[in-house]
């Protein structure tokens, strides 16, 4: 099923994302790059800001950040009220952050994997529907948990 996906990293990231975009659109999704376009050192939380704006304005898309590691981008998306990123390394935890988490942004690390793992993963966590029922309460409880809000 296509869907509607919103991608970007920072300079450590650009390689991977150029191959996931070219991945992605090739797959028949509705691919949106927010940047950057050149190697130049640039600030991932502005790329992870865009990416999460971009994806809470947009019902049913999901967001893509790449950097480095995956950490940066996942910590800076994961302070968005909205936003559950996950940073993961195989298939295995982009099926289960979906199916349990309800994660609405993958975070890949260029230099922690290749891009074809990159592209499976992607793959599976766009594929694969949240399972609701017991874990919905569980995500809720993600939602209202943070020291700032009143719930």
């Amino acid at each position: 099923m296509s869907k509607t996906v919103f991608i970007g990293s920072d300079h450590a990231g650009l390689e991977l994302k150029a191959s996931l975009v070219a991945h992605l659109r090739a797959a028949g999704h509705n691919v949106t790059d927010l940047g950057p376009t050149e190697a130049k050192s640039v600030d991932y939380p502005d790329f992870a800001k865009a990416v999460c704006a971009s994806l809470l304005g947009t019902p049913g898309s999901a967001g893509i950040l790449v950097c480095g590691t995956g950490i940066g981008m996942s910590m800076a998306a994961n302070r968005i009220p909205g936003i559950r990123a996950a940073l993961c390394l195989n298939e295995y935890l982009a099926r289960m952050t979906r199916l349990h988490n309800d994660a609405n942004v993958l975070c890949l690390g260029e230099r922690v994997i290749g891009q074809g793992l990159a592209a499976s993963i992607a793959d599976v966590f766009l594929d694969t529907a949240f399972e609701g029922g017991r874990h919905q309460r569980r995500v809720d409880m993600i939602e209202t948990c943070c020291p700032s809000c009143d719930a």
